[in-house]
């Protein structure tokens, strides 16, 4: 086993109150790939800036190899000091870095380089700090949610990065897919403590139901055991003579750990509120239109949604989730075509931005809109610190204003207030952002189990196959032209059919090829005919062939053993991408030499047969 370059050792840190971390540890080897999970709230975001050196615990021991480079992805980058992003991101690189590899970053970032920071969106400044951290590979990388604000295309590149990287890399991220294909080990942040598995997050779940069956187990015989101490206190022959102080205090001590465990956090229970049956057909669109300047955002589009669907919108950022959204339910006129609501409709929306916050509220006057202690869930009077409980906010929490609050935990306040009200058709656009596992479990079920309409915009692909029934995408992902397809099923029954088609469309092109080539096979056999031998072009090419096409064979091995080098795409990815493209024509090539050779061969057996 190697030695750690990082490690953290019984780390406590308090804020007030109960302590936040108390004996949480991480040790990071080279080449890790860890992924730290927990509820919100739990200090993930405080042990991985503990480990950054940005933060310093109260106590504990903390260990950096001093010749190793780390990089931290910061939440909220500055920008300061800095007239464009290129700038920016390549005042991360240290001596002998790679500067082109900030261009290679900010391109599939979406990003010039030439923007001005202080322009730039809240999505573009996150992805002008990923750029900035893996620029220069350092030896361990330290990334808070770096799938926030980036599309499906740009998550599975980052996947592929970051699995190819050779930095040691610890990982907080509310998409499970994006976890389970990058961690090799996870850590488990839980009540102040920290404990280890040394296996990727798809084992996490299993795992981690096991080491609470066997702590409730642990706590059930200590129970046990305390209630036969006490008979033996109160009862026993010895006892009722002289008491044994020694037995007397390990019963104490029983007791102070019984009293004393907190026992696993609770989980959030929670429905939506029932309205009105909507009608039957709630959202028809007919051959809608959108425009802005030159560019179609969506082509003619035709849909019909009915009650009880479950809808997922996905694509690249900036193809038109959004505005497809809005038209949909009404809030965009299309420039054409027409759209139609059903009845009895009761819209709730859960906005990724979260701007129905006013960071100012309290979390108990923005659940009851002001109106006193109580709110109407269900037709049931409820009081707002009971009502809270169920999202996992303490009663204290009630008069604490939201600005204080975690973006989880804003995420979860939203969620409660939505769930308050009467609703038959839900609207959530990134509803996923911020929540942690077991929350997003909560979201999963209500969507699943929801008697009216759902149409939901989402990145998370494991949480769209686990919810839609259908999928909304653009016809073509890598540079949408405003046509959009619906897709029966999730993202995984998507991507399936999607590349259905195109296999399909391949066989149809290659099926209308062959009576082509037949038809020209058969001319040059009809004009040989009298001769009945080929012609001297044809007996060339069938002479010829098989040394072009074992030339081209040598092409792709010398080609295929250059890009077999690990290092070559991260040292030069000019080369790589230019030896790939020249690998793929010469690949093509070959299949066409040998379908014409073969071609000519069976005219040759033919003619001389």
């Amino acid at each position: 086993m190697a030695p750690p370059i990082l490690k953290l050792d019984d780390i406590f840190l308090s804020f007030g109150g109960a302590p936040l971390l108390a004996g949480a540890g991480l040790q990071v080897e080279p080449g890790d790939k860890i992924c730290l999970v927990g509820r919100n709230g739990s200090g993930k975001s405080t042990l991985l800036k503990i480990a950054a050196g940005i933060v310093e615990a109260q106590s504990g021991d903390v260990f950096r190899h001093p010749s190793s480079t780390v990089r931290y992805l910061e939440q909220a980058p500055d920008f300061a000091g800095y007239k464009t992003v290129t700038a920016y991101a390549e005042a991360g690189l240290g001596p002998g870095d790679d500067p082109y590899r900030v261009t290679y970053l900010l391109s599939h970032l979406g990003l010039t380089g030439e923007e001005d920071p202080k322009n730039l969106s809240g999505g573009e400044a996150r992805r002008a700090a990923l750029a900035r951290v893996l620029a220069p590979e350092p030896d361990i990388l330290l990334l808070d949610e770096p799938t926030n604000h980036l599309d499906l295309p740009t998550i599975e590149w980052l996947e592929g990065e970051l699995q190819k990287s050779r930095s040691a890399l610890v990982l907080i991220s509310h998409d499970r897919r994006f976890l389970e294909k990058v961690s090799t080990a996870t850590v488990w942040l839980d009540r102040g403590t920290s404990r280890r598995l040394d296996r990727g997050f798809g084992h996490f779940e299993a795992w981690r139901d096991q080491v609470l069956e066997a702590e409730e187990l642990e706590q059930h015989k200590l129970g046990k055991q305390i209630e036969r101490e006490e008979h033996w206190l109160r009862y026993g022959v010895t006892a009722r003579r002289k008491r044994n102080m020694r037995r007397l205090g390990e019963l104490q001590d029983m007791r102070s750990r019984y009293r004393g465990h907190k026992g696993a956090l609770g989980t959030v229970q929670a429905t939506a509120s029932d309205a009105q049956e909507s009608g039957k057909l709630v959202i028809e669109a007919e051959k809608i239109t959108k425009a802005y300047n030159d560019r179609t955002i969506v082509a003619p589009f035709s849909i019909r949604v009915h009650r009880g669907d479950c809808i997922g919108l996905v694509g690249p950022n900036g193809a038109g989730k959004t505005t497809l959204l809005k038209m949909l339910t009404g809030q965009l006129g299309p420039d054409s075509g027409t759209v139609k609501l059903g009845t009895n409709l009761e819209i709730a929306t859960l906005d990724q931005k979260r701007e129905e916050l006013n960071p100012e509220d309290t979390l108990a006057n923005y659940l009851t809109d002001g109106r006193g202690e109580n709110l109407l869930v269900n037709g049931e009077q409820r009081h707002v610190t009971g009502y809270m409980k169920e999202f996992l906010f303490q009663p204290e929490q009630a008069r604490t204003p939201i600005k204080n609050l975690s973006g989880g935990e804003r995420a979860r306040l939203m969620l409660a207030r939505i769930l308050s009200r009467p609703t038959n058709l839900l609207i959530l656009d990134e509803p996923t952002n911020d929540l942690d596992i077991e929350t997003l479990d909560l979201l999963q079920e209500i969507v699943s189990g929801f008697v009216g309409t759902v149409i939901l915009v989402s990145h998370d692909r494991d949480f769209l196959d686990r919810t839609v029934t259908s999928t909304i995408a653009p016809a073509n992902p890598e540079d949408p032209d405003g046509r959009w397809i619906e897709y029966a099923g999730g993202y995984s029954d998507m991507l399936a059919q999607r590349k259905g088609a195109i296999e399909e469309r391949k066989r149809a092109e290659k099926a209308a090829e062959k009576p082509k080539a037949a038809d020209a096979a058969l001319s040059s056999a009809d004009a040989s005919k009298g001769k009945g031998k080929l012609s001297y072009k044809q007996k060339f090419a069938l002479e010829n062939l098989p040394k072009e096409m074992a030339k081209a064979e040598t092409e792709i091995g010398v080609r295929e053993k250059k890009m077999a080098d690990p290092n070559l795409f991260s040292k030069d990815p000019a080369t790589f991408n230019r030896l790939a493209a020249e690998m793929e024509k010469l690949r093509e090539s070959l299949l066409k030499m040998e379908e014409e050779w073969l071609e000519l061969e069976m005219l040759r057996e033919e003619l001389e047969g």
